[in-house]
């Protein structure tokens, strides 16, 4: 029930022998749905002929049967689906982006946000670019062109390419005849590279994504690392690791992963449960009942609960045909929406001292609507706990938390907030606990919860720093 959206995910698939990768495609960008709704986009390359269906929607809204098919055979396939941190929802901005330029084509999915992308961009339009979207994805697309025409392969134009670029992205590149996966040298976002019976090669933002099209998981991509794979195998360039400390963003445990995901080694679900164990440590509670908001506070009330001895219950039941949040022209009708979404089931509530945990509270209206549906189901206490500290900073690192004056936790002390949400007490995991969610695999990236940044900070902050409105123009 967060209000927090993270960026994008990424997949490719590089096949021996041209075959129908758009379907398989397909089901992993469905497996991915839940690190972006606004868009949705399939590039297919056979033998160096790109055909493209991107779109605005849904994965099973932008793809139909008939649409699939047209995008015919090839042996390599890019997919993406978007929601924008970086250039605001427009068609145009929807990936993977194709670029076509002297040595070729090129088909780019990027998963991250660039903290150096306005200096960058700055400097490619003096030197004459010209650019389609808004988004800072664009800005690496042209950074690998550029090298692209100094360097004799497209996988030393990508690490080349690197040199330059600051801050998150995970990306997954398509020239005509090679497949290409790379990983910033933070590591900031996930990536991983699965391979399926029949020789083919997968990357994809999480583990999910194997699953759902029957790939092995194979190993993540290191930070700072280029994969490559083309005719003659599989080919990893490691100059650049080592070169940062790792940072991954550990909100892929709290929130962004699905729980069935291994990211970096752990399991989403495991370490949620951990959280909850945590949170059991710090805020020992008396109560009849734990109860979960779904879906990424559900791992964590389990982890509550059998670490505290109170027991589990499922407290709400969620619509599961119901894609994206409910647009309302009135408030009145907003909450009719939230009711329709998700539902408190009043027998596990009724008369019960109940502890309810989520991931996280950014603005606060959200999480004051759910307390305010435990309290009519008849809960007596509602202790409402969260699996994460309290935000504090902005992120530039690929969520749309961009400003700092959009965070309750800034205006507002854990008391004043519990009275805000209607809850009878609130406590947060501490930032010192959040950083043992997954011991074996950070460092983590803490920045929003006041942990430091780990790259410098950009001069221009806005989201929508490349669509303005222009007044000199």
């Amino acid at each position: 029930m967060s209000q927090l959206r993270e960026e994008c995910g990424v997949l490719g698939i590089y096949f021996p022998a041209s075959m129908d990768l758009a379907h398989l495609a397909y089901f992993g960008l469905y497996a991915l749905q839940h690190r972006g709704q606004e868009s949705a986009g399939i590039v297919v390359n056979n033998d160096g002929v790109f055909t493209a269906h991107k779109g605005v929607g849904l994965v099973g809204e932008v793809f139909s049967h008939h649409v699939l098919e047209s995008l015919g055979q090839g042996n390599i396939v890019v997919g993406h689906v978007r929601y924008g941190t970086t250039g605001v929802g427009q068609k145009e901005n929807v990936q993977p982006l194709v670029i076509n330029h002297r040595k070729g084509r090129m088909a780019l999915a990027h998963n991250g946000n660039l903290t150096n992308s306005y200096e960058l961009r700055s400097a490619l339009e003096e030197r004459g670019a010209i650019f389609h979207t808004t988004t800072d994805s664009e800005v690496i697309a042209y950074q690998i062109v550029q090298e692209r025409l100094r360097c004799e392969s497209i996988e030393q134009a990508v690490c080349a390419a690197m040199d330059t670029l600051v801050g998150a992205y995970s990306l997954v590149i398509s020239s005509p005849a090679k497949l290409i996966a790379a990983r910033d040298p933070h590591g900031f976002r996930p990536l991983c590279m699965g391979q399926i019976e029949d020789g083919s090669i997968v990357f994809a933002s999480e583990s999910c994504a194997l699953d759902a099209i029957g790939a092995a998981f194979l190993r993540d991509v290191l930070p700072g690392e280029v994969i490559t794979v083309d005719e003659t195998g599989i080919h990893t360039d490691r100059s650049h690791c080592g070169r940062a400390e790792k940072s991954l963003c550990v909100f892929e445990y709290i929130y962004f992963s699905r729980p069935d995901s291994i990211v970096d080694g752990t399991g989403v679900s495991t370490a949620r449960q951990r959280a909850g164990r945590l949170l059991a440590r710090e805020h020992p509670l008396e109560a009849d009942v734990v109860v979960g908001v779904p879906d990424s506070g559900l791992d964590a009330a389990i982890g509550y609960a059998q670490a505290s001895g109170i027991p589990y219950a499922i407290g709400f039941t969620k619509n599961k045909y119901i894609a994206r949040t409910f647009i309302a022209p009135n408030q009145s009708l907003r909450e009719s929406a939230v009711r329709l979404k998700l539902n408190p089931i009043r027998s596990a509530l009724e008369g019960k001292r109940v502890v309810l945990i989520d991931d996280s509270i950014v603005r606060g209206t959200t999480c004051r609507r759910t307390v305010d549906l435990v309290r009519q189901a008849g809960a007596k206490e509602v202790h409402m706990l969260v699996s994460a500290p309290p935000f504090v900073a902005p992120c530039f690192y690929g969520t749309d938390i961009d400003s700092a004056d959009k965070l309750i936790a800034n205006h507002h002390s854990v008391e004043e907030i519990a009275e805000i949400i209607g809850a009878d007490s609130l406590g947060y995991l501490s930032l010192e606990h959040v950083r043992e969610l997954a011991p074996d695999s950070g460092p983590f990236c803490t920045a929003c919860f006041g942990g430091g940044y780990p790259t410098s900070v950009p001069e221009h902050q806005e989201k929508d720093r490349f669509s303005q409105k222009i007044h000199n123009a």
